[in-house]
């Protein structure tokens, strides 16, 4: 991709290991401005537009929010560090399950929607288990293409059943940035959008920058880099929007959203990269991160059956195993297992 302006104003391979820990936060903390810029942005677009409250919430705001995984992806791909990509992608959805469904269900049993049981959680195994099997040796184009057009074809639904779901209501973040886009002048929209994706550009490549550069130092790959820091990192917006919301006991739909942001992850980001730049897949893949993604996502619906509600022993038992999915990586990454 050549060298980029980050790279070309900071030479990472010659800083401290400190200076790159700050290079992470400070690509962390950029990539999340940039994505609550673009977010409100594209809200208050969405409202010029006439589209109604519903479908802003359910499309555009969930969207908007995907966009520092989408960005890492895309810089990482084109940078040729195609294993942070893979890692950030499964390493995000296994932390939406473990970490963040978890960590909610303790402070506050999950409420379960119908609507989750009979359509997008069936619909979420159904794509991860086609996403690993296209991801066998490489994700290619055509592989990229198919899922992507899923991905179309999902918003196509949501938007089609939308007034059905209606009644549902919208999670306390989506109502607020609805509300809040609704004020926001076409202008403003459209600057705060250009001003989004500026920072997330800045963010995402700085970030993908110390990545690479802190996977070389320690000798492990940008898999395991991608499945832990990068991964949790862009998932803390989502973190902290779940755990407020479980904190004022409104918990209950906090699920779906991370449901839909989980299928994004797999059908709009992966398969829209992979249209772009194929991604090879290491086979050592195959022995931790796919088969937990897998198991992560398989367990969502026992639970969500259970009395459709995630306990807090369920909850707990999520974040342990999500604990324990790092642990594994880890072993799995440096070679000390597998």
């Amino acid at each position: 991709m050549g060298e980029g302006l980050v790279e070309h104003l900071f030479s990472l391979d010659q800083v401290g290991f400190g200076w790159l820990l700050v290079f992470h936060l400070v690509g962390l903390t950029v990539l999340t401005l940039g994505g609550g810029l673009l977010c409100r942005g594209a809200v208050g677009l969405a409202f010029r537009l006439e589209l109604r409250p519903v479908v802003v919430g359910l499309t555009v705001v969930s969207l908007a929010t995907s966009t520092p995984e989408l960005f890492i992806s895309f810089f990482g791909a084109a940078s040729g560090n195609t294993g942070l990509v893979l890692g950030n992608i499964v390493g995000s959805n296994v932390a939406n399950m473990g970490l963040i469904l978890g960590l909610s269900a303790l402070i506050c049993p999950l409420v379960i929607r119908l609507r989750l049981i009979r359509r997008d959680v069936p619909l979420l195994v159904g794509v991860t288990v086609l996403f690993c099997v296209l991801s066998w040796n490489v994700l290619g184009r055509w592989e990229g293409g198919l899922l992507f057009g899923l991905g179309v074809l999902y918003v196509a639904l949501v938007l089609r059943k939308s007034p059905a779901d209606a009644d549902e209501g919208l999670d306390l973040g989506i109502a607020e940035e609805v509300e809040n886009g609704a004020r926001i002048s076409l202008n403003r929209s459209l600057l705060l959008i250009l001003a989004g994706t500026v920072f997330l550009a800045l963010g995402a490549e700085m970030l993908v920058g110390a990545a690479s550069e802190t996977a070389a130092r320690l000798g492990v790959s940008d898999v395991l880099i991608g499945v832990t820091i990068v991964a949790v990192g862009t998932s803390l917006p989502e973190l902290s929007a779940s755990v407020s919301a479980a904190v004022m006991r409104q918990a209950d739909l906090c699920a779906g959203n991370l449901v839909g942001s989980n299928l994004f992850n797999l059908l709009l980001i992966g398969g829209g990269v992979a249209v772009f730049f194929p991604i090879p897949v290491e086979p050592r893949l195959f022995a931790v991160e796919m088969p937990a993604l897998l198991l992560f996502t398989v367990l969502l619906w026992p639970f969500f059956l259970t009395g459709r509600v995630v306990s807090r022993r369920e909850g707990g038992l999520l974040l342990g195993l999500y604990v324990l999915f790092l642990v594994l990586s880890y072993l799995s990454q440096t070679e000390v297992l597998f």
